[in-house]
């Protein structure tokens, strides 16, 4: 009995153990298949995956490429900027490393809540700006104190700078971090590397993909902490190409610091290579403060001026031609059989109907021919001639000087403007073209809008005789001036008539003639009407622009060239609410084209109106801290009799 107790217990044990070696065997054989599959099949992937954990391959981001004026000039170019960034995987606590980098750099309460929020945003691998532009001094202490600062990464990279700054604001444009769309769309790796930055607008983002170069990358060992140990090997990045434009830099500083305050456009163009030497549109912006981070308050303050600072004003910029216009009219009137010697009779009105046309000079002009009519800006002639060539004529000549059209520039957007006529009017409202709208048309009001590039143009054509094209690369291929299609006769009546304009003694623009021997200006002065001038509004004798509020005052107006005998150089210049183009705007150009031929001269000048200029703006800081207070303090104002106002200004003499 306990014989067979015990084989039985035996045979029980001997069947448990080989249960047991069986499972340990098919164990090991799994361990040993598994670790044979890892080691012989998968070997290679779980190298690279160590091998990355080891090895890190960090982008270098390309310098962005130069621009410079046609004499090689910097007007946007790169500096040394030493910048933080953090890695948020290698981080072990955001707060305290965030308290220990506040120790040595000044960071504000919104500077840490966007950091926070990056890091909560962003993939934990990609890095995140802590700050830039820290200074040497910082930089180094950062990099002593990295053992530390677990996931912190001090970077030497470089920043966009704008020497001129806003003086070119809107030629140049400025650099930004790329959207959220702008990476979606791409996928480019760059667009999220920190401190990478991309063109905003103007000629930094119509040539954007010339100047942003190409990524380098090094391959850097890192220690289990994140930290470089050595590099491996790099492959350098391939900077941006440097544009040339044909822009002269030192001539639209001066343009600018000319300007003043005013808001305005001054557009200088080679007559004969189309050449754009100056392309200004003030005031501006700062694109070193867009290129960083602008304020919210910056930002409200600019889309508030009613000076229109964020728009280019040379390009985007649409106003009625005004009188600068009636040079397409007279051109229009002699290609259809007008003669220069047909005159008008102006009493100072004009009549269609039951409807009356006023000329600007109230007595009018008497008789006058088309000479008379240019240089005294006569109405009622270019009421009567318009009329009879149609606005079908007026029409086909201002398109073959420009107007109306936009240009191959590396500008982002251009305004074309209207150029109507009958065919435009009956696809836009449905209704036949008016004779009514043929003389506000002649003279530069009505429908007709240009951009202050447009007339420039239109300048240079009259000047050249040719089909000149406006040109801003300097490297780019010049394109063969076609012809206007215009009377070589025709053309020297209408120069001849701005040449007096500015240099016979009742000619509307005598503010232009230049102090410069042997160079004489040919131009043309225009006032475009910005609030229409009612029945009763003459009545009551509310006629002068000066007196009424800013924004409803004309806009001032001047076109040229010079020399007049063998022209070289063309000009337009638009002062908005400026009232007239005669007081305003060609005293502008002259000092403009002084600056071309006798630079020294002009900046004689300078000096004295920059510091009236100095005083007007002390003296409107002072009316407004002045009002401020007044409307804080209503029992402290003093009411002022009627009688003791201030006279208004007189009415000026001329109409442009």
């Amino acid at each position: 009995m306990t014989m067979n107790t015990e084989s039985a217990r035996e045979q029980m044990f001997s069947r448990r153990s080989f249960v047991v070696a069986g499972a340990m065997g098919v164990v090991g054989v799994a361990l040993t298949a598994r670790m044979t599959w890892l080691s012989v099949f998968q070997g290679e992937k779980f190298k690279l995956l160590a091998e990355s954990n080891r090895v890190q391959l960090r982008l270098i981001p390309p310098r962005r490429g130069w621009i410079i004026d046609r004499n090689g000039k910097p007007l946007a170019l790169n500096t040394p900027d030493y910048r933080l960034e953090l890695i948020p995987e290698q981080l072990t606590d955001l707060e305290a490393t965030l308290t220990e980098i506040v120790k040595i750099l000044p960071l504000t309460e919104e500077d840490l809540t966007r950091i926070r929020e990056d890091v909560a945003r962003q993939p934990k691998y990609m890095p995140v700006t802590i700050t830039s532009g820290i200074g040497w001094q910082a930089f180094a202490e950062l990099n002593v104190r990295l053992p530390d600062l677990p996931g912190i990464q001090p970077v030497r990279g470089f920043s966009r700078v704008y020497p001129e700054a806003d003086r070119f604001a809107h030629l140049l444009g400025y650099v930004g971090t790329a959207t959220a769309e702008q990476y979606q769309k791409t996928r480019d790796p760059l667009l999220i590397f920190p401190g990478f930055k991309i063109g905003k607008d103007g000629i930094e983002k119509r040539k954007d993909a010339e100047l942003r170069g190409t990524a380098g990358a090094n391959r850097v060992e890192v220690n289990a902490r994140g930290r470089v140990i050595r590099e491996l090997d790099t492959r350098s990045d391939i900077p941006g190409e440097n544009l040339k434009l044909t822009i002269d830099r030192d001539l639209q500083s001066y343009a600018a610091r000319r300007v003043g305050d005013a808001s305005a456009s001054v557009i200088v163009m080679d007559c004969e290579t189309g050449d754009l030497l100056c392309l200004l549109s003030m005031p501006a912006f700062d694109p070193n403060v867009f290129s960083t981070r602008i304020t919210t308050k910056l930002w409200a303050e600019l889309q508030a001026s009613e000076r229109h600072p964020l728009i280019n004003k040379s390009v985007q910029g649409l106003y009625p031609p005004g009188s600068t216009f009636k040079m397409m009219t007279a051109l229009a009137a002699l290609e259809t059989g007008t003669l220069p010697t047909d005159s008008a009779y102006c009493n100072g009105k004009y009549r269609l109907g039951n409807n009356i046309w006023h000329c600007w000079r109230k007595r009018g002009h008497g008789n006058v021919a088309m000479h008379g009519a240019l240089v005294h800006s006569c109405d009622v002639y270019f009421y009567t001639f318009g009329r009879a060539a149609g606005i079908d004529a007026i029409a086909s000549v201002a398109r073959r000087f420009g107007l109306g059209q936009k240009f191959d520039l590396p500008l982002p957007a251009q305004a074309a403007g209207i150029v109507p006529d009958d065919a435009w009017k009956m696809k836009r409202y449905g209704k036949p073209w008016a004779v009514a709208e043929t003389l506000n048309t002649s003279i530069g009001q009505g429908y007709l809008i240009t951009n202050p590039l447009q007339l420039a143009v239109m300048s240079a054509r009259i000047a050249s005789g040719k089909k000149v094209e406006p040109r801003l690369l300097a490297d780019a291929p010049r394109v063969a001036a076609g012809d206007l299609g215009i009377s070589a006769e025709h053309l020297q009546i209408i120069r001849d008539g701005m040449i007096d304009v500015v240099n016979a003694g009742g000619g509307t623009g005598k503010q232009a003639r230049l102090k410069v021997e042997g160079i004489r200006v040919a131009g043309k002065t225009g006032s475009a009407q910005v609030k229409r001038i009612t029945m009763a509004d003459r009545r009551a004798g509310r006629t002068s622009s000066d007196r009424m509020p800013y924004k409803y005052r004309d806009h001032a107006l001047f076109v040229a060239f010079a020399p007049a005998d063998a022209p070289r150089y063309a000009v337009s210049v638009i002062v908005e609410h400026g009232s007239h183009g005669g007081t305003a705007a060609a005293p502008i150009a002259r000092d403009v084209l002084t600056y071309i031929f006798e630079p020294e001269r002009a900046l004689a000048t300078l000096e004295p109106l920059e510091r009236a200029f100095a005083a007007k703006r002390a003296a409107a800081a002072a009316a407004t801290e002045a009002a401020a207070y007044a409307a804080a303090h209503p029992e402290l104002v003093v009411a002022v009799a009627p009688d003791a106002a201030a006279p208004p200004p007189p009415t000026p003499a001329t109409g442009d």
